[in-house]
């Protein structure tokens, strides 16, 4: 037993999947916040202190103070992770080591960088770095800006500190003294009226949530940047939250060069963990006065924060789906009400759940209806192919479309979201399809690598010579992926210049840099891709959008398919014709007559939200109620279908809660384990809360005898069922 008389004992939150706190004896007082370095079985690990007792009934280990100057972490950081804990039914430990960046997760010391500033030399700006080397260049146009942060160069390139090193030594930079307390703005673009009357309408104090619904091309993100600009002025921190790391590269350039001497932090899972966890400190610190980041920056603490910004609120990307499954953007209102500030919520194609709250007078809701150059909507026109022939999933008339635009010497893009060559291959003998041995996916065909891939558990093998069921040599491709429109827009439009753009090829820290590069220098005709292409870019020249291969979402069991499928529409549709050239729009479909892509054709989100509410509200499904899943997954579908049929007969009736049976997964088989679910929802939080607390309780007892072979999980307002 020890108890107080001769150490201080901690209570300690360590990152392991364990709803409870550890007993350590400390050397002397902790604050709460406080990291420590303790022995856990034979790890050595970093722990929270999270309180204090006055005895245990144990022999306690000796906790350590790890000593690298930095202070407790904050206590309303410690209340917004353990809100989030108990919200999404995560353990304290694993949320809490979740929201720390990588060098505070370790028990090494973590001492922050000096961080200088350095700005080009009158030789430096004469210098350009090679054209090709699409970092370098970056780098420099950002030095060209500003004074910049050795931290925020790193955010750049990987390689920022040796550049800046060989800069220095060259003459081509020079170091400056710390940034200036006055906040410095660059250029000002002239605001239409639309954009004036927009910012005029935005709350400027206490905790009012705003929905920006501007169409796209419309100017949002300069409103983002005037009210960050009122703020800074005001001696406060911003945060802004994007959707993912393909908006970095242009959105980050356009920032820096607004707050040319304001300190810009910069998070994403992309950085070097010691970059990231840089910025998260300087943020944390003050120093940084403008926190730009994906989902995961929702968690850093600005002890001056005056404003947060979601843009793309509608992303799905913002859902964590593993470990503490969290929504950023829901977290950033949460913390926006606690922090008493306003918070602005912008898309072109918003959430339903957004969308109804500004409906019912919860959210202010600014609209943006025409684009900021005064450029028309992209025209959108559907191409029935229920009998027209296709080459590879093109019809002719699109490719006559792709054809003059090229003629003009405009650029085009080709939106098919299916990587790969094609999504199966099948012998046309027997019917076989290749499948992959862990997942109930077929594998995709990737040609050019000759292989077969699983794009869900990485699973991949060499494309077999015949059948192996029946031994046929040919085997065909069915469907289409980005490679197979790649290689049939090179055959129908000899001496195109084609660029793919999706996972496979976009795949390191430079890729976009050097898209954004070539197509600025007029070496693009055709862009094929993703929806990686569909969000936020900005490509001055694209005047003709080709969409393929849309329908299947209107044919998917997901309830969320047809919102999903329009606004990914909206989105890319939105790439057309951003500047003086008309935007065209073809979108080829089967089902030319469906409500939505008429809706699409009319530019219609008020419309179409409204048909979705409703169908919505007859069906009882979110945002007309509230939901969690809990999912168990075994090497045996048996054992988790029957973990989750005794929690369903365990729990509790409560009025106003339904809980259904227990199903399979819609994708039963992933990575070699077999995964079930039940799904629980209700009217109101209240009861769905008490439900949430009983089935927490009662899961890990019922799913104790599997040992580890069984694991479960519960995932709070799931975006997929």
């Amino acid at each position: 037993m020890t108890d107080a008389s001769s150490n201080t004992i901690i209570r300690v939150a360590l990152d392991v999947p364990l709803d409870r706190t550890f007993d350590y004896a400390a050397p002397g007082p902790l604050a709460i916040g406080s990291r420590v370095s303790v022995g856990f079985g034979p790890r050595q690990m970093v722990g929270i202190v999270l309180g204090h007792a006055t005895h245990s009934e144990f022999d306690l280990k000796p906790a350590r103070p790890i000593e690298d100057m930095l202070p407790p972490l904050p206590d309303d950081w410690l209340v917004l992770v353990r809100f989030a804990a108990d919200y999404y039914a995560c353990a304290p430990g694993p949320a809490l080591f979740t929201a720390l960046p990588p060098a505070l997760r370790t028990p090494r010391p973590f001492i922050p960088a000096r961080d200088p500033q350095y700005r080009l030399t009158p030789a430096g700006r004469d210098w350009q770095p090679p054209r090709r080397a699409a970092r370098q260049c970056e780098l420099h146009a950002a030095l060209a800006a500003s004074p910049l942060a050795r931290s925020s160069a790193r955010a750049i390139a990987a390689d920022a500190g040796r550049r800046l090193d060989d800069w220095l030594a060259a003459g081509w930079i020079e170091e400056v003294d710390d940034q200036p307390a006055a906040l410095t703005l660059g250029p000002l673009p002239a605001l239409t009226p639309a954009q004036q009357q927009a910012l005029d309408q935005l709350p400027r104090d206490g905790f009012s949530p705003t929905l920006l619904f501007g169409i796209t091309g419309s100017g949002k993100t300069e409103i983002y940047l005037r009210r960050i600009a009122e703020t800074l002025a005001a001696g406060r921190q911003a945060r802004v939250l994007v959707p993912g790391i393909n908006l970095k590269p242009q959105l980050e350039s356009r920032f820096r060069a607004r707050f040319p001497n304001t300190v810009i932090a910069c998070l994403n899972s992309s950085q070097p963990e010691r970059a990231r966890s840089e910025a998260w400190v300087a943020a944390w610190q003050g120093r940084a006065r403008l926190v730009i980041g994906t989902r995961l920056g929702v968690f850093a603490p600005l002890p001056e924060l005056g404003l947060i910004v979601v843009d793309e609120e509608h992303d799905a990307s913002f859902k964590q789906q593993d470990g503490l499954r969290y929504s950023a953007r829901d977290l950033a209102i949460w913390r926006a009400h606690r922090a008493g500030v306003p918070i602005l919520l912008g898309s072109a194609t918003p959430s339903l759940e957004s969308w109804r709250h500004a409906d019912a007078g919860r959210y202010g809701r600014v609209e943006l209806a025409e684009r900021a150059t005064g450029a028309a909507l992209p025209a959108i026109h559907l191409i029935d192919i229920r009998r027209l022939p296709l080459d590879d999933g093109l019809s002719v008339p699109a490719i006559e479309a792709l054809a003059r635009c090229r003629d003009k010497g405009e650029v085009s893009l080709v939106y098919l979201n299916r990587r790969g060559y094609s999504p199966a291959l099948s012998c046309t003998d027997c019917g076989w399809i290749a499948g992959c041995p862990s997942c109930s996916a077929k594998l995709v065909l990737h040609l050019r690598e000759r292989q077969l891939r699983c794009h869900h558990c990485g699973h991949h093998q060499p494309v077999p010579h015949a059948c192996p069921d029946c031994g046929n040599p040919d085997l065909k491709p069915l469907g289409q992926g980005t490679q197979r429109v790649e290689a049939a827009l090179t055959r129908v439009l000899p001496g195109a210049r084609i660029r793919r753009i999706d996972r496979d090829t976009v795949s390191h820290r430079d890729a976009w840099a050097e898209v954004y590069q070539a197509i600025h220098d007029g070496e693009v005709d055709v862009l094929v891709g993703t929806q990686m292409l569909a969000k936020g870019h900005d490509f001055p020249t694209l005047s003709l959008v080709v969409a393929l291969n849309t329908d299947g979402g209107l044919y998917s069991a997901d309830f969320r398919a047809s919102e999903t499928l329009f606004s990914q529409l909206m989105q890319v549709a939105g790439r057309a014709g951003r500047a003086e050239r008309p935007g065209t729009v073809l979108v080829q479909t089967q089902l030319p007559e469906h409500p939505l892509y008429q809706a699409l054709c009319r530019h219609d989100y008020p419309g179409f939200a409204a048909t979705l509410l409703d169908e919505r509200k007859q069906t009882d499904m979110p945002p007309y109620c509230h939901q969690f899943v809990v999912r168990a997954d075994s090497e045996k579908l048996a054992d988790a279908r029957a973990v989750l049929g005794a929690l369903v007969a365990a729990l509790p009736a409560i009025d106003g809660v339904c809980v259904y049976d227990p199903i399979t997964a819609s994708m039963v088989r992933l990575e070699g384990r077999e995964r079930a679910q039940v799904l629980v929802q209700s009217a109101q939080r209240g009861p769905l809360r008490r439900m949430l607390a009983e089935l927490t309780a009662q899961a890990p007892v019922l799913a104790k005898p599997y040992g580890r072979h069984l694991r479960w999980s519960v995932d709070v307002d799931p975006l997929e069922l």
